[in-house]
């Protein structure tokens, strides 16, 4: 599981598991509770291209829009850092407010 980013009180995480997805995407935990279910599902990617979507969320339409912004915002990075938990290689994280 890579670790990719802060957003307030959420934590981006890839997980290498999720290898065979048709779309590379990141999930989405509170902090402090990453032992419980994913509460979203963000595609970041379409055919190789920036395509940033809800895939599923239980989230706030509010919540989900300020992830999908910051996620657009700090693309390159995400895309970057999740090819490499999906390569097995260490990732960094980021906190994206700032």
């Amino acid at each position: 599981m890579g670790q990719l980013a802060f957003l307030k009180m959420f934590i981006l995480v890839a997980i290498s598991l999720d290898v065979n997805d048709n779309r590379r995407h990141v999930h989405v935990f509170r902090k402090g509770m990453r032992h419980q279910h994913s509460l979203a599902k963000i595609w970041i990617e379409k055919n190789g291209e920036q395509c940033v979507e809800i895939a599923e969320s239980e989230l706030s339409a509010k919540d989900n829009e300020m992830l999908i912004a910051a996620i657009n915002r700090h693309w390159e990075f995400i895309d970057e850092q999740s090819t490499k938990a999906f390569n097995g290689e260490k990732t960094f994280m980021i906190n994206l407010e700032k």
